[in-house]
């Protein structure tokens, strides 16, 4: 699904610049913490009704397509904890003896927002609600249909079965997070101080499904989609660099 793929693009790009044009208008008054962050999670991918559709047309399964790797901001405010970023999971793929290859890969954006139950200050636990688009790409490359010729202008109307193909989803996260925040050296110019610190956290919870389009090709929806992203629980750990902004003057 083309047009999920340039949301989530274009929706990250919006996100950036509202958090810049908020940062800018929350230092003239006060103070702002937060922290970039390294994601590697787990989320299990139900790929069994897709394989089956392929191993029709023999093609073996895929396998896997459950580790997902993102990056993310946290922005703090007062308890409240915000998150939001970016994730992919490795392509997996197959090929059959009729040598036609089959890759599957996915990508999300999400929003994520908990409220610290601790008063510690180097720890945060927050129980956290927030919502997510997954986007889905199936990619089939038809190689013996595509060697047949290396002339450009019959390349251009080969008859292959060669497509990509996408589908979105609307998912609900449910879950906790928690954060150990290791403090190192601040730093302090004439009209702010720095206070840094690196957060090792970890976040566990449950993925709902609450939507999802039919596989399309281009524009044409297609009837009796195979799911592959269904609720499951997922877990992720998380390292970064934080940050608590001080105004001294």
């Amino acid at each position: 699904m083309k047009f999920l793929y340039r949301f989530l693009f274009m929706s990250g790009m919006v996100a950036f610049a509202s958090i810049t044009v908020k940062a800018q208008s929350s230092w003239a008054n006060r103070n702002f913490a937060g922290a970039a962050q390294i994601q590697v999670g787990y989320r299990n991918t139900d790929l069994g009704e897709l394989n089956t559709i392929l191993n029709r047309n023999n093609i073996p399964s895929l396998k896997g397509n459950d580790i997902w790797l993102g990056l993310s901001m946290s922005h703090i405010k007062n308890n409240w904890v915000f998150e939001d970023g970016i994730a992919i999971t490795p392509t997996s793929s197959a090929e059959g003896n009729n040598r036609v290859k089959a890759r599957v890969g996915q990508a999300q954006l999400f929003l994520r927002a908990g409220y610290n139950v601790l008063k510690n200050e180097n720890m945060r636990f927050y129980p956290f609600a927030g919502v997510n688009l997954t986007g889905s790409m199936l990619r089939l490359q038809d190689k013996n249909r595509q060697d047949l010729t290396s002339d450009f202008s019959q390349t251009i109307l080969n008859s292959t079965a060669s497509k990509t193909l996408y589908q979105g989803n609307f998912g609900i996260d449910l879950g906790a997070g928690y954060d150990y925040l290791i403090k190192i050296k601040s730093k302090t110019t004439d009209c702010f101080t720095v206070d840094r610190y690196i957060p090792i956290g970890l976040r566990a919870g449950y993925y709902i499904n609450a939507a999802r389009s039919d596989w399309k090709v281009d524009d044409h929806e297609l009837n009796n989609s195979p799911k592959i992203t269904k609720g499951s629980a997922f877990v992720t750990l998380v390292v970064g660099l934080g940050y608590n902004i001080k105004k001294t003057q």
